[in-house]
């Protein structure tokens, strides 16, 4: 049985409902580029990130969408069946390898009707979520690309527990909806500050105080919501800090802490590289 305290969402049961989701989860490992989910499908599942770490984007005009949630070992995907909704409107792709701890829809919502506890966490954490989607689009309207791109690193090394990471401008301007030669300037505009070093998509933050300064103040309003709604993200019940590899786009990850029986992701899509 892995670790509960690699999710902050399980990590934050009560004991007996803790044990009770790790016992009907699964551990998968997830690969980049890999789809979870498309606008419009089934969700056959929930996915609690232990190392992986997704993005969730909207579609735009049936084209490449834009980024509108990060989620790693703070959350979850899948939430439209904590609604009773089966159909996602979103699309879950992977930006970093790592594990989830994935359960079956049905025993998901067994669970949401037979442990209050858990039905309360994940109504606070739906709060904060549409919180966040709300903040996220009043952000790409109004907030310069450079602001955006700082909060978009904080959130990742947030999320990755690492300076380091690799991440092409073909996927930060996907990931922000810009074009590429925004990104590019935007992050040697970063760069020539001192907040970052970037060279080939090799990214590694040297100033996190500067660059929290330089991010638009969505970052601050998004941590502030969930320390306010679900606790510290830095709390007692989160892993220790340890030294995490560099946040890649080829095979970078971890494991938890005790594996479970694993499971490929069977079924899932290989979507475009980043």
């Amino acid at each position: 049985m892995p670790d509960p305290a690699v999710n902050h969402l399980l990590a934050s049961l009560p004991s007996k409902d803790r044990l009770h989701m790790i016992a009907g989860c699964e551990e998968v490992e997830h690969v980049v580029s890999e789809v979870l989910f498309e606008p419009g499908d089934r969700l056959r599942h929930v996915h609690f990130p232990t190392t992986v770490l997704l993005s969730l984007a909207t579609p735009i005009d049936g084209s490449n969408g834009i980024e509108v949630g990060l989620v790693g070992d703070e959350g979850m995907v899948g939430t439209p069946l904590a609604l009773g909704i089966a159909i996602t409107p979103l699309q879950a792709l992977v930006q970093r390898s790592g594990a989830s701890l994935r359960m079956g829809a049905a025993p998901f919502r067994h669970a949401l009707g037979h442990r209050p506890a858990l039905r309360q966490l994940l109504d606070r954490y739906l709060f904060v979520r549409m919180t966040q989607l709300a903040q996220a689009a009043g952000c790409t309207r109004y907030h310069l690309v450079e602001a955006r791109l700082a909060r978009w690193l904080l959130m990742t090394q947030d999320r990755a527990h690492s300076n380091a990471m690799h991440i092409t401008h073909e996927f930060l301007a996907l990931m922000l909806g810009v074009r590429r030669a925004g990104v590019t300037k935007a992050a040697i505009s970063l760069q020539r500050r001192g907040l970052i070093r970037y060279s080939r998509g090799d990214i590694e933050i040297l100033d996190r105080p500067g660059l929290e300064a330089a991010a638009c103040a969505c970052y601050r309003v998004d941590r502030a919501i969930y320390r306010r709604v679900l606790g510290s993200l830095d709390g007692t019940a989160r892993r220790a800090t340890h030294p995490a590899s560099p946040l890649s786009t080829a095979g970078s990850g971890g494991r938890a802490t005790r594996p479970l029986a694993r499971s490929s992701a069977a079924g899932s899509r290989g979507g475009p590289s980043p």
